[in-house]
């Protein structure tokens, strides 16, 4: 009974890896989608995921919906064009296409905030994880919002990267990474999605004053990748106070 038992998990870790190893595949590939499938077979087979694993499974989201998030940027810019010069053909045309574009959009959305809901983060056993997964679950309800009118989506991505902050500032230091990246995220949520530029700006310069103090105690690795993100802040930051002074100035806020 116990060898077969034996035999059972045998399997299953090989087919786990099998899984891995052709998200890989499709990664250098380039074939997104499909690195999707496999990734979510992965979770399916055990959502308490490696940190390979988990960024495997962000890679894979993330590129996807990149893509489809820039074509819809693009083409809600030649509307707006399109409807200034009084062009209602082509407008209507434009508003057709964007069906498609919002139900992909939207799909991508659901189904990987569906895996984060049922299985990633009741999964979690760190605070690390914990931050990631809700901060991705954060993310994904601000790509929702940036095409779907109404509050839900704000509201969702807003209690999402609340929870992932708290938890962070708990359990991870100023100058991690995930806790960097979370911020950096939540400070444009802030900024784009909201529409506060203050509470942007006073999240990423109290994250990026705190980080700064700790910066000696990094080793090289972690030195890298922490003062990376510290430099999207800071240029985010340098940028925001631009525009807020220009916004002053002209009497436009």
């Amino acid at each position: 009974f116990f060898s077969c038992i034996l035999s059972i998990c045998a399997s299953m870790a090989g087919d786990h890896e099998t899984l891995v190893f052709k998200a890989k595949l499709a990664e250098q590939a380039e074939r997104y989608d499909e690195m999707v499938t496999f990734m979510k077979a992965v979770v399916k087979s055990n959502a308490e995921l490696t940190v390979e694993e988990r960024n495997l499974l962000s890679v894979a989201y993330k590129n996807g919906i990149g893509s489809r998030r820039a074509s819809w940027r693009i083409v809600s810019s030649i509307e707006q064009k399109e409807e200034s010069k009084g062009n209602e053909g082509n407008v209507k045309i434009i508003r057709d296409y964007k069906k498609t574009l919002h139900k992909e959009l939207s799909e991508i959305c659901t189904d990987i905030l569906t895996l984060l809901d049922q299985d990633l983060v009741p999964a979690c056993q760190t605070g690390e994880s914990k931050v990631f997964f809700l901060k991705m679950k954060g993310d994904y309800h601000r790509y929702y919002a940036e095409f779907d009118s109404g509050n839900t989506q704000k509201e969702a991505a807003l209690d999402a990267y609340t929870k992932a902050n708290e938890i962070a500032n708990e359990s991870l230091a100023p100058t991690h990474p995930i806790r960097l990246g979370l911020v950096l995220n939540f400070s444009v949520f802030y900024y784009e999605i909201l529409k506060d530029p203050t509470k942007g700006c006073n999240i990423a310069k109290s994250a990026f004053d705190d980080a700064v103090t700790e910066l000696d105690s990094l080793d090289e690795d972690s030195y890298k990748e922490s003062t990376l993100i510290m430099q999207l802040l800071r240029d985010n930051l340098t940028l925001w106070t631009e525009d807020m002074n220009e916004g002053e100035g002209d009497g436009t806020k």
